[in-house]
C-alpha cells in the first residue's frame, strides 16, 4: 500500500471511529478550507512558524458540544514538529489575537500533547468536550517545533488575520500578523444524523476576494447565516473550499478542482450537498472558449456522477460576467454563455444556483452590476456583491 493511500485509509478510520460510542452519532464538518502548497509571497513572515506559537481565527457554521480538529502536512516534503494545540472562543473576528481564556482547551492527540506530522500526513486530534455554538469565533492556538520554511501545507486567502508569537507562548500581545491560515484544515463535530453539510468548490470568488479583512463576510458566510436562521436548514454547515486562482482543468493556483474534488467534497465528513461554482479562470485563459466550455460541462458530469453515487445532491452555480477584465474576449464570452445555458437547462445538476443572473449588470448582460465592482477588476464582487450572491440562493434547495 502506497504512503498516500495509507494516510487517506487512516484518516478514515481514525475520524469515522473518532466519536464511536453506539450513540447514533456522526462526525461533520462545521468549519474547512482548501489546502494547497503556500506560495512562497504567502509563506509566513518573521518570526516565521519554527519554535513559535501561531494563532488562527475560523468561524464556524453550527454548533456542538464535543469537537475535533484536523490539521495537514498534505503538501509538506518534510515533517512538522507540533509541540501542542489548544483552542479557545476567540474575543474578535480576527481584528486581534484575543480570546475568553477560561474557554482554553489543550488538544491531544492519541493522548498526547505533541504529535509531529510526517510529509503528506492529515492527522485528527482526539474529541474534546467544547461548548461550540453557532457562528462562533474559534482561535487554534498551535505551538510549533521544527518547521519547513519552504514546503508549507496552508491556505493563502483566509480574509483573517492570524498572529505569530516568539516561542511557545499564550502571549500574543506583541505577536506579527499575516492574512493566512497554515495546517489547519477542518473543525469536527458529534452531531445528530439530521445535521449535514454543503462543501462548496470554487475559485477566488469562493474563497472571497474582495470581502472585508476579519469581517467574515464571503458569500459562504451570508448563505451560513441565512440556513442558521431557517428552522428547517438550521443543522447545515457550509464549508467553503475556495482557491484563489483556481482552474477545473489545468493551470490556475493550487490544485485543480478535478484533482481536489474527492478529498475536498466527496469525502468532506457529513457532506449532504455540493456547489460547484468554478470555471472562469479556466475561460480566462482559454485559446478557445467553446473548447474550454465542453471540457469544463465534461468535468462536471463526473462530478455529477460521483455526487450522486454518494447520495449527495449537487449544483450548479453558474458563472458570473467578466467583460472589462482582461480574460474578456468574445470567444471566451461564448464559453461562458454555453456553460451557463448547460447549467441551467440540462438537468443534470439537481439545481441551479444563479449568480450571473444575481450579480450582472441588468442593460449589459456580459458584465458585472457596477455597483459590485471591487477595486475596478470587472471580475471580483465588493462586500455589497457577496451579500447579493449569499441573499440570492433559494433556501428551499437545501430544506
Amino acid at each position: 500500500m502506497n504512503r498516500f493511500l495509507f494516510t487517506c485509509v487512516t484518516l478514515f478510520l481514525s475520524v469515522t471511529t473518532l466519536f464511536a460510542k453506539g450513540d447514533n452519532k456522526q462526525v461533520v464538518a462545521t468549519w474547512t478550507t482548501a489546502i494547497q502548497k503556500v506560495e512562497p509571497h504567502n509563506l509566513a513572515p518573521e518570526p516565521y512558524l519554527e519554535g513559535n506559537s501561531l494563532r488562527q481565527i475560523v468561524e464556524v457554521s453550527f454548533g456542538g458540544k464535543e469537537v475535533s480538529l484536523k490539521l495537514s502536512n498534505e503538501f509538506n516534503k518534510e515533517e512538522t514538529e507540533i509541540v501542542g494545540v489548544e483552542i479557545a472562543e476567540a474575543l474578535s473576528q480576527g481584528e486581534n489575537a484575543e480570546i475568553k481564556e477560561k474557554t482554553t482547551i489543550a488538544l491531544t492527540f492519541n493522548g498526547k500533547k505533541n504529535v509531529t506530522m510526517k510529509p503528506g500526513e492529515v492527522i485528527v486530534s482526539d474529541p474534546v468536550k467544547f461548548n461550540l455554538t453557532p457562528r462562533m469565533d474559534v482561535a487554534i492556538t498551535i505551538h510549533f517545533g521544527k518547521v519547513s520554511q519552504t514546503d508549507v501545507t496552508g491556505h493563502p486567502g483566509s480574509r483573517t488575520n492570524s498572529y505569530i508569537a516568539k516561542g511557545n507562548t499564550n502571549d500574543f500581545s506583541n505577536a506579527v500578523k499575516t492574512a493566512h491560515w497554515y495546517y489547519i484544515n477542518s473543525l469536527l463535530v458529534k452531531a445528530g444524523k439530521k445535521y449535514g453539510a454543503i462543501a462548496v468548490i470554487g475559485n477566488s470568488i469562493t474563497d472571497g476576494r474582495g470581502t472585508t479583512t476579519d469581517k467574515q463576510n464571503r458569500w459562504t458566510d451570508v448563505l451560513s447565516k441565512r440556513l442558521l436562521q431557517n428552522k428547517k436548514t438550521k443543522r447545515l454547515s457550509v464549508l467553503n473550499l475556495g482557491l484563489g486562482g483556481n482552474c477545473v482543468l489545468r493551470g490556475g493556483l493550487g490544485p485543480t478542482a478535478n484533482s481536489r474534488y474527492d478529498r475536498d467534497v466527496i469525502n468532506q465528513e457529513g457532506v449532504k450537498y455540493a456547489i460547484v461554482f468554478e470555471g472562469v479562470n479556466d475561460l480566462g485563459g482559454s485559446r478557445d472558449g467553446e473548447e474550454t466550455a465542453q471540457a469544463l460541462i465534461e468535468s462536471y458530469q463526473v462530478m455529477i456522477k460521483k455526487a450522486h453515487d454518494k447520495g449527495i445532491k449537487i449544483y450548479g452555480g453558474t458563472i458570473a460576467p467578466f467583460k472589462g477584465n482582461n480574460y474578456y474576449n468574445a470567444s471566451r464570452e461564448k464559453g461562458r454563455q454555453m456553460v451557463n445555458e448547460w447549467i441551467r437547462t440540462s438537468g443534470a445538476f439537481d439545481g441551479v444556483i444563479d449568480f450571473d443572473a444575481a450579480v450582472r449588470d441588468a442593460e449589459q448582460n456580459d458584465r458585472l452590476n457596477p455597483a459590485y465592482l471591487f477595486e475596478n477588476d470587472w471580475l471580483h464582487p465588493n462586500a455589497d456583491g457577496y451579500e447579493k450572491m449569499g441573499n440570492s440562493i433559494d433556501l428551499s434547495l437545501f430544506e
